[in-house]
């Protein structure tokens, strides 16, 4: 799945004229909490979120009562910026202008990381210089909740296949088990052996939750696996 896929292409975007009180009307009428900020051509020259909007002079949550501490260890340059961030009156002065992009055959889960990464809730999708639609941690939901579900293990695979299945989906990790200790009987997996951390135990048991065609996970932990 790519960024074309579950990117939200009815853009809405601000021009960096824009006052801030009507780019937060913006937001707040079309549900949105940011846009992109784009010239008269279409080049996109920042975003303007939630965030920037936080501390402003007009509604009193303006930086007032910061420690003095701060304010001698805040160089002049941050102090500045932090007066515009409070009091400009157009989008240019208090959007972000350190943009992450994507493309649109940006694999989904290299956007989940990124978001992550750089503690983002929105990156653009760009075509051509242009923005061409915005991915979301919402889209990410979105994705998540209309996948098609995975096709269920034929009968004819058996269990042999699915205690294969279910040994490949541990196979690299720290954490996996032996061969000998997974038993599968009828579509249930039997998980033996030592005893395991709760994470590890929970990281085994999602591994074979996630096999097609398993039926039901029993953990055995700490027992000797079954004759």
């Amino acid at each position: 799945m790519r960024a074309c896929d579950i990117m939200t292409t009815s853009i809405i975007t601000a021009s960096p004229d824009m006052t801030v009180r009507h780019a937060a009307g913006t937001m707040v009428f079309a549900g949105i909490s940011g846009m992109p900020v784009v010239d008269e051509s279409g080049k996109l020259l920042g975003m303007i979120t939630e965030g920037d909007l936080m501390h402003r002079a007009e509604i009193g949550t303006g930086v007032k009562h910061r420690a003095w501490w701060l304010d001698m260890v805040a160089s002049t340059s941050e102090l500045a910026s932090q007066y515009v961030k409070e009091h400009a009156k157009t989008v240019k002065d208090l959007m972000t202008t350190d943009i992450t992009t994507v493309t649109e055959t940006c694999p989904v889960g290299d956007i989940a990381e990124l978001l992550e990464r750089r503690r983002i809730k929105r990156v653009p999708v760009m075509r051509d210089g242009k923005v061409v639609g915005i991915v979301s941690r919402s889209n990410l939901i979105r994705a998540l909740v209309t996948m098609a579900p995975e096709v269920p293990a034929t009968a004819e695979s058996g269990d042999n296949a699915i205690r294969e299945d279910v040994l490949a989906a541990m196979e690299g990790h720290p954490w996996a088990m032996a061969r000998e200790n997974v038993i599968v009987e009828n579509g249930v997996v039997h998980l033996w052996g030592p005893v395991v951390g709760a994470e590890e135990g929970n990281a085994i048991r999602v591994a074979a939750e996630n096999t097609p065609g398993v039926k039901e996970v029993v953990a055995h932990f700490g027992r000797p696996p079954a004759a």
